[in-house]
């Protein structure tokens, strides 16, 4: 009886064991498989190792630019400054540089194409795709200076996606999907067609497309194009989290007077809206009522909303500037009537030691921010290019993204 009571617990122990080496192996094989298909393993990061320094500021406008140095970087629709230095982003891989000499200071790179990179929250944000394809829905951020992985994030946009970041919130947009978010890369809202809704029927309106958008003063502009409407819809959005994400906190929305119509700017009680032949500005005010009706000096030929939904807008602390296609139109930013319009320009130009510079054919003119009086311009070899140009400024430096480039410039 003693031996058969010491045998029973001796074949249970043994039991235990094989059944934990099955445990251990089967915890292996996960490991394994893991580790080669998770994202750390189809990461190549490859941080500085020291902080980078910015150039010294400009103390004036000068006489010339001289090129300094260009990388190519087109999954960036424009020049991404942050931190110190300069992104660049191409492919897979995304480079910080040093903002003066080009010079490579950290990268990231991983085994599936970039959809965009932006500047937000004083990081560069890189959204790449998942493995299908199908989706833009894997976005880093990356500490602008070394280029460490910060917060990460799993995004539901389509490919032509674009990342527009102002003040606390950056938005992912594709074609029937947005997806605001907080510095961290949590969510804060949902709008449209959401893949898996926690709870069905809180999108007002999922089967709508979104031609056009804007954002700024802690505001969400949206031109929505549904089918049971005679005509676009403006809906403007509060995207700070106050609410569940996957139900939108809708400031109003409003049914517009045609389709193909732009929104351009909306500021913190204002929207600015382009409807169609003639050209005519459309303000309205925080309810959706119409404050003004002011026809534009551009083509109609370019009112139409660009392909992935941005306009090409810059701003600095009294005008927002849009670039029509041909030419500059500059907007009071606050109640976002136009202020002077200037022909046969390249891009919305940039802030520079007080001065407006707007691309131009011949270069760089200096234009009178209050005025839209082109006191010089500056000459610049394009070498043959004459297409968009959206300009950026890191100290005295100057960068033209030029279609899939980017090309830096130093006073001369």
């Amino acid at each position: 009886m003693l031996r058969a009571r010491r045998d029973v617990p001796v074949r249970r122990r043994r039991g235990d064991l094989v059944a934990a080496a099955f445990l251990v192996l089967v915890l292996v094989v996960v490991a394994v498989v893991y580790g080669t298909h998770s994202p750390a393993a189809e990461t190549e990061s490859v941080p500085a190792t020291t902080p980078g320094t910015a150039p010294p500021a400009a103390a004036g406008v000068p006489a010339g630019f001289a090129e300094v140095w260009r990388a190519a970087s087109a999954a960036a629709p424009v020049p991404v400054v942050a931190g110190p230095g300069v992104v660049t982003a191409d492919g897979s891989t995304v480079v910080g540089r040093d903002a003066s000499t080009g010079a490579e200071r950290w990268r990231y790179s991983r085994d599936r194409p970039l959809c965009t990179v932006a500047e937000g929250f004083g990081r560069a944000l890189a959204l790449y795709q998942n493995g299908s394809g199908e989706w833009c829905s894997e976005l880093s951020a990356l500490d602008a200076d070394l280029g460490t992985r910060g917060p990460a994030a799993n995004l539901d946009v389509r490919p032509g996606a674009r990342l527009l970041a102002s003040g606390s919130v950056v938005s992912a947009s594709s074609r029937d999907y947005l997806e605001t978010m907080r510095s961290d890369l949590v969510t804060t809202t949902q709008y449209g067609a959401v893949v898996a809704p926690a709870q069905p029927g809180r999108q007002p309106r999922p089967g709508c497309s979104y031609p056009s958008l804007a954002l700024g003063s802690g505001r969400l502009g949206v031109i929505e194009n549904c089918a049971a409407d005679t005509g676009d819809r403006l809906t403007v959005l509060r995207p700070d989290g106050s609410g569940d994400a996957d139900t939108p906190n809708v400031e109003f929305s409003t049914q517009l007077s045609a389709r193909g119509v732009q929104l351009l700017a909306v500021s913190v009680d204002r929207e600015a809206v382009l409807l169609p032949g003639p050209p005519e500005l459309q303000i309205l005010d925080r309810s959706g009522n119409q404050v003004g009706l002011i026809g534009l000096d551009v083509p109609e030929s370019e009112i139409a909303p660009p392909a992935d939904g941005i306009g090409a807008t810059a701003s600095d602390t009294a005008r927002t500037y849009w670039w029509s296609g041909s030419r500059t139109v500059a907007l009071d930013r606050t109640g976002l009537a136009p202020v002077w319009t200037l022909r046969g320009t390249l891009g919305p130009g940039t802030s520079y030691a007080g001065a407006w510079l707007v691309p131009v054919p011949a270069g760089i003119v200096v234009v009178d921010p209050l005025r839209g009086t082109i006191e010089r311009t500056i000459p610049v070899d394009r070498g043959g290019y004459t297409g968009k140009v959206l300009l950026a400024t890191q100290g005295g430096m100057l960068y033209e993204q030029r279609g899939n480039e980017l090309v830096a410039l130093r006073p001369a």
